[in-house]
């Protein structure tokens, strides 16, 4: 395909770059080929799980090298919105503890007692019990507001979809009567706005690539960005046709379509 102005491309990453621990296809290649070209990219990703620095080592575990702000997390845009508005409440998680790091690493400050809190953050807690989920209840009923780092119901891992944020809002809000206030992940125009600012790149120049026709293509759509659904995740191409948020192209996995984009010419679906 030949790329008349520069392009920037917004990539996720479970189901598009790994599945659990486990690199994806052509992943590699593709993070090698945008760096030897020089090609802007950041990874744009719901987990809230982790902070950035945890997912950087992550990556390099798994042989991808790029700098800290290559990557933004839900954790990442939660903490930029309550670091902007309510830089001095106190904050409780119900989440792992790359949740609380991030948060931290923005200047924020934890609740020593969950009533204390004016805040209750969520986040996918892959290793809960019922005391995590009982402090956080506590937290809610006490009056904090609640904000989620997305509202995803499941994940790709390694041996199949995971349990994911929902499920952690679920038990809250079912049981003390309240909802949450905000939501930050994708397909929030907070996240969509991060990436552009990191890019610097207006929406028309960049190509959102994910597997989720949900979070990833809806927040393309919303944002006026071209995008492409990999099948390497948690959609099948039939889901497409009866979804309201429609991609741009659809590919096999993110190699195959950066191939084509800017190699071979084939490998992907152009659906324009």
């Amino acid at each position: 395909m030949n790329n008349k102005q520069e392009v920037g491309f917004i990539i996720d990453l479970d189901g598009t770059i790994y599945a659990g621990n486990e690199l994806i296809a052509g992943a590699r290649e593709t993070v090698e080929l945008l760096q030897a070209k020089q090609i802007p990219f950041v990874f744009l990703s719901n987990r809230g799980n982790y902070s950035r620095t945890m997912c950087q080592a992550k990556l390099k575990a798994l042989g991808i090298e790029v700098s800290i702000d290559h990557i933004i997390l839900s954790s990442t845009v939660t903490a930029r919105f309550l670091s902007t508005y309510y830089k001095h409440h106190l904050l409780w998680t119900l989440g792992d503890r790359g949740l609380a790091e991030e948060l931290q690493a923005h200047g924020l400050q934890l609740a020593e007692e969950p009533e204390l809190a004016d805040w209750l953050v969520i986040t996918l807690h892959e290793h809960v019990t019922y005391h995590d989920l009982n402090q956080a209840f506590r937290a809610a009923r006490a009056g904090a507001r609640i904000i989620a780092t997305n509202q995803d119901r499941s994940f790709p891992g390694e041996d199949g979809d995971c349990i994911d944020v929902a499920g952690m809002i679920g038990a809250i809000t079912a049981t003390t009567n309240k909802n949450v206030d905000f939501v930050a992940g994708k397909p929030s125009s907070m996240m969509a706005e991060a990436a552009l600012l990191q890019l610097g790149l207006p929406p028309e120049q960049c190509i959102v690539i994910g597997d989720s026709l949900k979070s990833d293509i809806q927040l393309a759509q919303k944002a006026n960005m071209k995008s492409v659904l990999v099948l390497s995740g948690s959609t099948m191409e039939k889901q497409v046709q009866a979804s309201p948020w429609q991609p741009t192209w659809i590919a096999p996995h993110v190699w195959s379509f950066i191939q084509g984009y800017y190699t071979t010419g084939v490998g992907h679906i152009d659906r324009t």
